[in-house]
């Protein structure tokens, strides 16, 4: 069960956004009062609640806390605002103006770094299924204040749609976007990655399918790019036989040319 609520120091905008929230996300609005927010679940019976803060929302669930925040998008965009490179936007052969849709949208790190990669005449959608990922990202991407004006800029240019990728795909055009992009939950998740492991709580678990890999290619003007563990069996299961990245990376991308 999810509910929302605010800080303990609250004021009538607060209360109204997490109104908003609670109308959007068809969730319950709980006050806060001066309770903890261990007393707060235990008191309404669920187990995820949804905090407005001031300058952010955060998400309590119960094996950590999670809110927005750029993450290793921040480390990329300066080694290539340094003229350095970035495996993905490599694999994904990224030119300025084209359209990627990214179709796991997850804490938009890799979506982050495409917006940058196609810049000001480019577009990028990410898709989100889970309807709490994709309200706290969106607010996110569009209030958190960036390092810098082309991290906050690639941030801003980010449309962010809760559906199933899917769904979403089966409803395109043919070569309705130039690149297509997958970033599905890791099946064997790496070790180094247990900061995701909140996220993990919400996102979806399922693996890709190899109707969702035809409908992409169906959408993919020029490629589709799947981004999984450099040991995975995925990208044989998929139909990838394309696999760049850097020979000692942890991950790497799969591209089908379409």
């Amino acid at each position: 069960m999810i509910i929302v609520s605010t800080i303990r120091k609250v004021n009538e905008d607060l209360v109204k956004q997490a109104h908003d929230i609670s109308r959007e996300l068809n969730i319950d609005y709980v006050p806060r009062e001066k309770l903890s927010i261990p007393k707060l679940k235990e008191q309404t019976g669920a187990d995820t609640v949804i905090v407005v803060h001031q300058d952010k929302l955060t998400v309590d669930l119960p094996q950590g806390e999670l809110f927005f925040h750029p993450n290793m998008a921040q480390v990329r965009m300066k080694r290539l605002r340094d003229k350095g490179s970035d495996n993905m936007l490599m694999a994904m052969e990224v030119e300025p103006g084209m359209k990627i849709l990214d179709c796991t949208l997850g804490f938009a790190a890799d979506a982050i770094i495409s917006a940058y990669g196609v810049g000001e005449t480019g577009r990028v959608v990410g898709i989100e299924v889970n309807p709490v990922i994709a309200y706290v990202v969106k607010q996110g991407l569009q209030t958190y204040p960036a390092s810098n004006p082309d991290l906050e800029a690639a941030m801003r240019r980010i449309e962010v749609v809760n559906d199933d990728f899917l769904d979403y795909l089966k409803a395109q055009p043919d070569n309705s976007f130039d690149i297509v992009y997958l970033d599905p939950m890791f099946r064997h998740p790496l070790m180094d990655s247990e900061n995701l492991s909140p996220l993990r709580q919400l996102a979806d678990p399922r693996a890709i399918t190899a109707e969702g890999v035809k409908e992409a290619c169906r959408v993919a003007k020029y490629r589709v790019v799947l981004k999984e563990n450099a040991r995975s069996l995925e990208f044989a299961r998929l139909g990838f036989t394309d696999i760049r990245g850097g020979k000692y990376a942890p991950i790497s991308y799969g591209v089908i040319e379409v």
